[in-house]
């Protein structure tokens, strides 16, 4: 594991020869479970074993070397010591970032163990205090369970989705096709880590179906009985966990829903929400539709480099990582990635967005007011979270109490603006900080805590109840008090003895070990030497200085610890019902966190706008079937956010109406591509998501959805090669494209033989132009698919009336030097198409050896025309290969394929070089006399 954490400090596994043969006798008698990993609390540290102790020691600590035995002879037990950081590691990379392990953690001694705390990648309850204390997570994982039906030659798949650390449950049905790609967007979009399905229906082909989708995802499989899946009384368990929602609506979501209730029954029976009394009554249903946002697939977030990986060599290398200038404690940053995931279809939705974003580009001053007042907001979300459960501190009641005094700034700020958009804003953000920040409301959740928590403690990093709340505390403050004073002239007592200026040289400190001690530096130890070895008593000597107390100290600082502790265990009480009432306020602050999250996100577009090498434009948004997509002076975000890159910017009109919709590009390697096809679907979605574009000027007309084919890789684990993974996700495409689709294809077909690579694309494209009639953006090194613009005649799709119309030949330019034959990439795109790709240029540049690249050219030249008199004659300026005549492309090559076809048959093997001559030069005759007499004049 490449982020593996190094702790050379092991703690030291204390256990006698009694505690470890009980725990021995204990782990033996638990089951054997692969996909376990079992952790053991001993207080100060935690231990693994087994085989789980193998894999935590090769994976964490990066050697065997950190195991230990446990016991002796022959029975023995492999172990690893674990610090409490380093379980917080290990907890967080298995259950955020694998998916194939649950994790158990026991608590107890010798051989008396129970389990205490379970989790899996979608049921993180237990666990949210450890995952969470110090990490801000990307997303909530969501636990999914699907049930399929068949239905007239499709799949009506229901599901049921839960968010349990947002509490929002939610059902959704729909029609999907055999590769599920429905499915596949849905999973993607909800942020879905654990998935479950029945067992029964793990061999057919739909159950292995719908297992790749899963693994193709990286979502948790977990399998259950059928029986499970019963969406009996349904409705009056629904009924215990929603709030505001009568039986009556549950009953016809149920009936109307009949596949998704069979889902859900078996997903409450697996999250076992129900043991939580404190859920119930406190879920809302979220709803979610494959209508309501752009779908995207893996193939899409992978091309686009929409979300961010461990493997990322920067920042600014994903979408997430330039547009996260979030500045909330881990609220924008969740937001984000689910907005990434989640683009938007509703044009007046997107509109506000865009609106939100100008105003804070537009009012440099307003952004920076709200950026400081959310950087001291905490993760209410997570807050709120704890104040449910009933286990929230002081300490977060605080940081909830500090949260209501900023709202009424941010409120502030923005009731002081006066532009444009001032009705939007007032509508959506003031109206509702408004309300809440009344007296009535978040109001007298203020007065509680300023009358309830000492704040003048706060700045001592203290938290406790005030004493002035509870006639009890008061006494015990007071006593307090006094020590606290007595103290303090111990400590004027000690600097007059040994002659120090109080709190510049003699310090007091507090101490966990020792309560309060005396503290010198080195430098002043030989003044005082002498004394400190009569009438001092050394505690510690360090780097930053001796530790030292008296009696009297000693003895008023015991007094003054068990006074603290009275007084925390009398407030215990206090804090219990003080947690109570605040209570009442949860849904006000949840509500506030929404508001916040979404203002720290907005304002992070604006931020990337205008700080960017080149800033950011408002794209003008169209309807699904109306307005073109035309950006001018289009950048991508990413490649142009790289250090010591000085981007080329590009026009792309992809969507004329009737006119440009199906764009071929041709061109050099490495001549901006593959970049310049992706920069198009990144702009789209970035728009679609509520941010400005880097462009000169933008129009979009939404898109449903982005399919892109860029780069397939091997899937070795599912038995899936480069090529395969390739045609799978093509064929995904051709299933499920629309006219409000948006497709990117790069370099299809070369993963197999170069005719079949070249007959696939041509295929392929001409579906797309026929049938689907998707904009669509091809890039190609089969530089003959440029000629599909010019056919005549019927496809295999049914009758061509003329041309077809909409298609367009775009290459990237390159520049070959006359003289020193050296290839410059101009990286703009330009009209027309490219017949060479300029490979073996390329091959150069890699200082391949001279004799390679000389065969590389002749075999090159032999192998451009099926006919064997086809030599390239003149290697001049780029582009001077020898052009053939579209208007007889197609016919030529059904003649090319035949002697192709003719030649494969013959039996090489069994025939003589004479014999097998002999037939390849009847094939030859029989290809050139079917040929048309312009075409024969082109190869002559």
């Amino acid at each position: 594991m490449e982020d593996a954490v190094d702790d050379p400090k092991l703690p030291e596994l204390k256990l006698d020869a009694k505690q470890a043969q009980g725990f021995i006798k204990f782990f033996r008698k638990l089951p054997e479970d692969p996909s376990v990993i079992r952790f053991f609390d001993r207080r100060d540290y935690f231990t693994a074993h087994g085989d789980n102790a193998s894999l935590i020691a090769r994976l964490y600590y990066r050697t065997t070397t950190a195991l230990r035995q446990l016991g002796s002879g022959s029975d023995t037990l492999s172990s690893v010591s674990i610090s409490k950081s380093m379980f917080e590691v290990i907890t967080r990379d298995v259950l955020l970032e694998k998916t194939e392990y649950n994790v158990e953690l026991y608590e107890g001694s010798g051989a008396n163990w129970k389990l205490a705390k379970s989790a899996t990648p979608g049921k993180l309850g237990s666990f949210e205090d450890v995952l969470f204390s110090s990490i801000d997570m990307h997303d909530t994982p969501v636990v999914m369970a699907v049930w399929t039906v068949a239905r007239d030659q499709e799949q009506l798949v229901g599901i049921a989705f839960t968010d349990m650390t947002r509490r929002t449950l939610g059902t959704l049905e729909f029609l999907d096709d055999d590769q599920y790609t429905n499915l596949e967007s849905a999973l993607l979009a909800l942020g879905c880590r654990e998935c479950v399905l029945p067992a029964e229906n793990a061999k057919s082909v739909d159950g292995r179906r719908l297992r790749d989708v899963l693994a193709r995802c990286n979502v948790r499989l977990t399998e259950k009985k059928k029986a499970e899946f019963k969406s009996r009384d349904i409705e009056q368990d629904l009924s215990r966990l929603i709030k505001s929602t009568s039986v009556e609506e549950l009953r016809e979501l149920v009936v109307k829903y009949e596949v998704a209730s069979a889902a859900l029954a078996a997903l409450l029976a697996y999250t076992d929400i129900f043991a939580d009394d404190s859920n119930h009554g406190k879920y809302r249903l979220q709803q979610y539709s494959l209508d309501r946002y752009m779908r995207l697939d893996v193939a899409a977030l992978r091309a686009l480099h929409v979300l961010e990986s461990k493997n990322d060599p920067n920042k600014n290398s994903t979408l997430f990582g330039l547009m996260n200038h979030t500045s909330t404690a881990g609220m924008g940053k969740r937001l984000l990635n689910r907005w990434l995931k989640q683009p938007l279809l509703d044009v007046d939705e997107i509109k506000h967005r865009h609106d939100v974003v100008q105003m804070f580009v537009e009012d440099a001053e307003l952004r920076e007011s709200l950026k400081n007042c959310l950087k001291r907001v905490p993760d209410v979300e997570r807050l709120t979270r704890k104040l449910e459960r009933s286990r929230a501190t002081l300490q977060d009641l605080v940081k909830l109490y500090q949260v209501s005094v900023r709202l009424s700034v941010i409120k502030d700020a923005l009731e002081r603006y006066e532009g444009e958009f001032a009705s939007a804003v007032e509508e959506r953000y003031v109206v509702p900080l408004r309300e809440w920040t009344l007296a009535e409301h978040l109001g007298r959740y203020d007065a509680l805590i300023e009358s309830a928590i000492d704040l003048d403690q706060i700045k001592n990093g203290e938290y406790i109840i005030s004493a002035s709340y509870d006639s009890s505390l008061k006494t015990i403050k007071a006593d307090r008090d006094t020590v606290e004073e007595e103290i303090r002239e111990a400590h004027e007592q000690a600097a007059n003895d040994l002659d120090l200026p109080a709190d510049k040289s003699l310090k007091l400190d507090k101490t966990t070990q020792w309560g309060h001690v005396f503290r010198i530096t080195k430098k002043e130890e030989p003044k005082v030497r002498k004394k400190l070895a009569v009438q001092y008593i050394t505690l510690e000597t360090r780097k930053d200085g001796i530790k030292f107390t008296t009696s009297k100290l000693r003895r008023l600082s015991e007094r003054y610890g068990s006074l603290t502790e009275n007084y925390t265990n009398t407030q215990r009480d206090l804090v219990k019902r003080l947690v109570q009432v605040s209570q009442s306020y949860v849904e006000i602050f949840n509500g506030a966190a929404n508001l916040l999250a979404e203002l720290d996100v907005l304002l992070s577009f604006a931020d990337l706008a205008v700080s960017s090498p080149t800033p950011y434009v408002r794209p003008i948004i169209t309807g699904q079937n109306e307005g073109d997509i035309i950006l001018e002076g289009s950048r991508h975000p990413c490649v142009e956010a790289q250090d010591d890159v000085n981007f080329i910017p590009n026009d792309c009109r992809l969507v004329i109406r009737g006119k440009s919709w199906f764009q071929i590009i041709t061109g050099p390697n490495m001549g901006g591509k593959s970049t310049y096809i992706r920069q198009i679907g990144v702009n789209i979605l970035m728009a679609q998501v509520g941010c400005f574009v880097p462009c000169d000027r933008a129009e979009i007309s939404i898109r449903s959805c982005i399919f892109a084919r860029v780069g397939a890789g091997d899937c070795q684990l599912r038995g899936v090669s480069t090529f395969m993974a390739e045609m799978l996700e093509t064929s995904a495409i051709l299933k499920s494209a629309t006219e409000t689709s948006l497709i990117i294809v790069d370099e299809l077909g070369r993963g197999t033989s170069t005719y079949d690579g070249f007959g696939l694309a041509w295929a392929i494209c001409e579906y797309i132009v026929d049938v689907t009639r998707a904009p669509t953006l091809f890039a190609t090194h089969f530089h003959e698919l440029t000629s599909i613009s010019h056919r005549q005649g019927p496809s295999a799709h049914g009758p061509s009336k003329g041309p077809p119309v909409g298609i367009s030949n775009f290459h990237v330019s390159a520049h070959i030097d006359p003289s020193s034959r050296k290839l410059t990439m101009l990286y703009k795109v330009e009209d027309g198409p490219c017949d060479q790709s300029f490979g073996i240029h390329v091959a150069e540049f890699a200082r391949f050896p001279e004799c390679v690249v000389v065969l590389a050219k002749q075999k090159a030249a032999e192998l451009e025309d099926f006919s064997p008199q086809a030599i390239l004659e003149d290697e001049g300026d780029a582009g001077s290969k020898r052009k053939r005549s579209s208007s007889s492309s197609s016919s030529s090559g059904d003649k090319g394929w035949k002697f192709l076809k003719g030649f494969a048959a013959l039996p090489l093997d069994q025939m003589s070089h004479e014999h097998a001559l002999k037939k390849v030069q009847e094939l030859k005759a029989e290809f050139l006399d079917d040929l048309p007499v312009n075409t024969l004049e082109a190869v002559a």
